[in-house]
């Protein structure tokens, strides 16, 4: 993408989490240690090429003193229309993803968005009475999505299912089958967007009839400095402001959400339906909530299988607004792509989004050699073979496929 040609178009990934502060004290303790406010800026500036960022852990007392300390610095400043910019370049949006409880008992997590560093602290004085260690990321609330809605809302800000589909924590993978079993009818007008995640794709989740009013978020979820823009959106704007944010999620005066970029359903932890006992994945027509091996009935379900499940026999149905949804194999996915070669790679062409849009075949293999370079560029346009995913673990590339071999021999 030639930014110089087409001004209004920007690279946003809208969920990165937050390892450690600034004093090396935990907040998402899964996440890296690297992964500070700062540091996650700095790697969308630098080597991401990331031009809207959201921080789910923005809620945090010690998270909003590290952006305190940098706001003073200099280095980082509120914007008019809302979001903070990182030396003149990267936009933050500030979020907090929470974890609800319906009164079924069940789990579900919800992502906040609020315009203004001001918005972000008061959200966290409230919420310091709900949760019980608002340091810590998407903490148990213990309230509903509801009422986790009504308080946002009544602050500014908007409310966006995470990762929709996951068997854990989310809104359709372990809570509901309908939307409006969670949220009141006004509430899911108000809610411009849902998240994917990793295992799920448009022709999946338009499956459901549910779905057909909202914009499609692909985000990453990163846990890690590397996992930045693993899954991320290409949106029209004017600005790269939290309003016009807004606005492209309501698609509203031609901004809009113009291409999905994730990756293919198969690599992500939950795709298919994975037995506890005997380890095996499930490889029949879904939906399969039972091991067709051992028939074990303790089993992790598969998000593809649930959406059957749940989608009533319906087939995929997208909207007229529904951007295209390009499958893009991480590079870090791509096999013999480690840390040196990403580095030779970065140092280049600069940042990931330029290797994954600019960079030719021919570029490519004269800094990492012909092989690699092949399986760049097939992982970028999703010509890679793939082994599923499941109960928590990532798909991973088939070298052995025969598609993949058929592929290298017509470079």
């Amino acid at each position: 993408m030639n930014k110089n040609q087409q001004q209004n178009q920007y690279f946003v990934d809208l969920h990165v989490h937050i390892g450690r502060d600034n004093n090396d004290l935990p907040v998402k303790i899964t996440a890296s240690r690297k992964l500070t406010f700062a540091n996650i800026a700095k790697e969308c500036l630098n080597r991401k090429g990331i031009d809207i960022v959201g921080i789910v852990d923005c809620a945090s007392p010690r998270v909003i003193e590290d952006i305190g300390t940098l706001m003073r610095s200099g280095e980082m400043r509120e914007l008019k229309d809302g979001g903070l910019r990182y030396r003149d370049t990267v936009t933050v949006i500030l979020e907090s993803e929470i974890e609800t409880r319906e009164k079924n008992g069940r789990l579900s997590h919800q992502i906040a968005f609020f315009p203004y560093f001001a918005d972000i602290r008061e959200f966290s004085k409230k919420m310091k009475g709900v949760v019980t260690n608002l340091n810590l990321s998407s903490q148990n609330s213990g309230i509903t999505a509801q009422e986790f809605f009504n308080i946002v809302n009544g602050l500014g800000g908007i409310v966006i299912p995470a990762h929709i589909f996951t068997p854990h924590k989310s809104v359709y993978g372990s809570c509901v089958a309908h939307l409006n079993e969670m949220f009141t009818p006004a509430t899911i007008k108000k809610i411009p967007a849902v998240e994917l995640g990793l295992s799920a794709d448009t022709f999946l989740a338009d499956h459901l009839e549910d779905l057909g009013d909202f914009t499609f978020l692909t985000n990453s979820d990163a846990h890690s400095l590397p996992k930045i823009a693993r899954e991320y959106n290409v949106i029209s704007m004017e600005e790269p402001t939290f309003k016009e944010l807004l606005m492209a999620l309501r698609r509203e005066s031609d901004r809009r959400v113009i291409t999905n970029y994730g990756l293919d359903p198969k690599l992500g932890k939950y795709h298919r339906t994975y037995c506890e006992e005997c380890n095996n994945m499930a490889s029949g027509f879904p939906p399969v909530f039972q091991c067709e091996k051992c028939g074990s009935k303790k089993v992790t379900r598969g998000v593809l299988d649930r959406i059957i499940e749940i989608s009533d026999g319906r087939d995929t149905i997208s909207p007229a607004h529904r951007p295209p949804y390009c499958h893009q194999v991480a590079l870090d996915f791509v096999p013999g792509v480690g840390k040196k070669t990403l580095d030779k790679l970065f140092g280049y062409f600069g940042t990931e989004m330029n290797i994954l849009h600019k960079a030719s075949y021919q570029e490519i293999s004269q800094v990492v050699g012909f092989k690699i370079a092949k399986d760049i560029i097939a992982a970028r346009e999703g010509k890679l073979s793939l082994l599923a995913g499941g109960g928590g673990k990532y798909g991973r590339v088939d070298r052995e496929s025969e598609d993949n071999k058929v592929f290298d021999s017509l470079f």
